[in-house]
């Protein structure tokens, strides 16, 4: 069996004085200062981590491009897989993403707007490099294709944009389908609804992306305990379980979280 992984995440955004820094919010809002992005990376690669990523949470609400200088010495510091997502719209975002130390683009924006993108990215720099990110909340309307039951009632997924900001009015599962058959080689499901809460990982979400995809699914949003990621791997199947705050704010460490997880059966990397 597959060892489960788990990540560590920071959202990077331009503070007053224009140097990159990390922040952390609750539903995508509410951002406070958190620390440096360097300094964070460097941190991750030695607690055990088995992947980083580095989000740029206002390039694409901002129409500009990812901050490739903090890219490449985060790049520097990090010697285990690292995602960086945020602005990247193109063929040559994505290439110089990948220059500049990144081993996987995340890509949410630029690929609903162009769906394309993701099939040109793949054949260009592999599928392996292709992370298709999705900020998904739930809507109880009958505008969707596919449905979960929760409390009772009939929910479906919506992809937003803008770091949630904006609906799109795509579904999250036929877009995760989608996705899938054009390539991409991992899907980063974000919940907009459980962000920050440190309540759990929407479970209903990531089950109904897990149980309609094969391609390898990264749960995000929520986790405020091992028991958490415990929760979604066992009840969702997911591959992966990002984190932020708990590991930020050291309220759990890495290797607390791994050791809690082995302890209970699930494969992991010690």
């Amino acid at each position: 069996m597959l060892t489960k992984r788990i990540i560590p995440c920071i959202d990077v955004d331009v503070d007053d004085e224009g140097n990159a820094a990390v922040y952390t919010g609750t539903n995508f809002e509410d951002l406070k200062y958190t620390g440096d992005p360097v300094e964070m990376a460097k941190r991750y690669n030695e607690a055990g981590a088995d992947e980083f990523v580095f989000l740029d949470i206002t390039a694409s609400a901002e129409g500009r491009e990812t901050m490739l200088d903090t890219v490449r010495a985060v790049a520097d510091e990090v010697f285990i897989p690292l995602t960086v997502g945020g602005g990247i719209r193109t063929r040559e975002d994505i290439k110089e993403t990948l220059r500049a130390g990144a081993d996987k683009v995340s890509i949410n924006t630029g690929a609903l707007q162009n769906p394309s993108l993701i099939e040109e990215g793949a054949a260009a720099f592999g599928n392996q490099c292709i992370v298709i990110s999705v900020d998904a909340r739930r809507r109880f309307d009958d505008e969707g294709e596919y449905y979960a039951e929760i409390d009772g009632e009939s929910c479906w997924f919506e992809c937003t944009v803008k770091g949630g900001r904006e609906g799109t009015g795509t579904d999250v599962v036929a877009w995760a389908k989608e996705a899938e058959e054009r390539g991409a080689g991992e899907l980063f499901v974000n919940s907009i609804d459980a962000d920050g809460t440190k309540e759990g990982y929407d479970i209903p979400l990531m089950k109904a992306v897990c149980d309609a995809v094969s391609t390898p699914v990264i749960a995000s949003s929520g986790c405020g305990s091992p028991e958490h990621a415990y929760e979604v791997f066992t009840e969702a199947n997911a591959d992966a379980a990002l984190a932020a705050s708990i590991f930020h704010f050291d309220e759990y460490s890495i290797q607390e979280t791994k050791e809690y997880l082995d302890d209970r059966g699930v494969p992991v990397r010690l």
